[in-house]
């Protein structure tokens, strides 16, 4: 019991504080710049929507403030089989150089992109979302880190709004992921980008599949052709706090689910004799990370078992009780997570986290696979 409480505790440990010190030593020794500069080759703008009437317009004019050299750039929105008035309310900007992709029958998020790919006209592709908003000097930024010709994907930075101003436990969360992806950056690749905006070469861009996230897999088409993905801190997207807790719990679980069917379909990348590094990263960001769940269950479980065997374990144990028991009633009595405070958030949040990734490997486990996708409310 011992043995199991140590080696789960430590693996915890690992997945959320070694593997990033382990990137920031690996970089302090090899860091990898980026040879970013003024860089201006043709890019296709790809907005995926489906059922976003009450936002269409807010996206629309956030998209035509962007800055980009005239006749370079191609504005995509792709319809993935709206029933709204979405379509009627994107084509009313045709003359202002908005182009629609109406897909007659939806078929899920990452179809709608593969038939923007096949008709999209740029030498690079840029993928964001409605519920994301860019500065106007964001896509000049993250394209100018394809003139090194090392890059495949770029991952622009997200910036999560509360819907009073503050930053709850996902936006601790966010900062956290964001952090990561620097430190990944500069010592070898990312593991996975922002779904919400990130950009890529178009050879990149291919066999995009209903069940298995777009982002996650052009990363990872990157590393296959000898490429790295990399984030921008500067390239920045901007969308609010999912307002509802239950839905916020649910895209989780949506999230890993369609993770866990990239990651399970590619683990040729676990072989560090064709990945070298980057079998190392893909497997302590993704699969330790998924495996959390059990090894806090691992370690609760066994130390509640050694709670006898001295002042440590029972400290450890107490420790365990304080920190779920907290955050479970909180989640319980607080009602919204905005009504807590800082100290409430991250225990709530953490918990959420977890056990949202329990539900997608008992989903995934079962059989179930995701391939429509339906934005979620902000």
């Amino acid at each position: 019991m011992s043995f199991t409480f140590l080696c789960a505790a430590f693996l915890v440990f690992h997945a959320y504080f070694g593997y990033p010190i382990s990137l920031f030593l690996i970089g302090l020794v090899r860091q990898r710049s980026v040879a970013r500069q003024d860089y201006f080759p043709s890019v296709s703008l790809i907005i995926t929507v489906f059922n976003e009437e009450k936002r269409i317009r807010e996206k629309i004019e956030n998209t035509l403030s962007i800055l980009y050299p005239e006749g370079k750039l191609e504005i995509l929105f792709v319809s993935d089989g709206s029933t709204d008035r979405t379509d009627s309310l994107v084509s009313e900007y045709h003359d202002r150089g908005i182009t629609l992709l109406p897909v007659s029958e939806r078929r899920g998020k990452e179809h709608a992109q593969r038939e923007a790919v096949a008709q999209a006209k740029g030498d690079l592709l840029v993928f964001t979302d409605v519920a994301t908003m860019l500065e106007p000097g964001g896509l000049v930024r993250i394209v100018s880190n394809f003139a090194d010709p090392t890059v495949g994907c770029v991952s622009g930075e997200d910036r999560l709004i509360g819907a009073d101003g503050t930053t709850g436990g996902e936006g601790l969360y966010v900062r956290y992921e964001m952090w990561l992806r620097r430190l990944e950056t500069k010592a070898h690749s990312l593991v996975g980008s922002s779904g919400s905006f990130f950009a890529a070469r178009r050879e990149v861009c291919r066999d995009f599949t209903g069940d298995m996230q777009s982002d996650f897999r052009t990363v990872l088409n990157s590393v296959r052709m000898g490429l790295r993905a990399i984030n921008d801190s500067g390239a920045l997207g901007y969308y609010k706090d999912v307002s509802d807790s239950k839905k916020e719990f649910d895209r989780k679980v949506r999230t890993v689910l369609r993770g866990l069917t990239v990651f399970l379909r590619n683990l040729e990348f676990l072989n560090p004799s064709n990945y070298g590094f980057f079998s190392y990263q893909y497997f302590c960001h993704k699969l330790l990370r998924w495996l959390v769940p059990i090894f806090l269950i691992s370690a609760f479980v066994s130390n509640g078992f050694l709670v006898d065997g001295g002042r440590f374990y029972l400290t450890t144990f107490l420790l365990q009780v304080m920190f779920y028991g907290y955050g479970v009633s909180m989640s319980l009595f607080a009602g919204s997570s905005r009504a807590l405070g800082t100290l409430g958030k991250i225990p709530v949040y953490f918990i959420t986290v977890n056990a949202s990734i329990l539900v997608a490997w008992w989903k995934y486990i079962k059989g179930e696979r995701i391939v429509m996708w339906k934005p979620s409310e902000r």
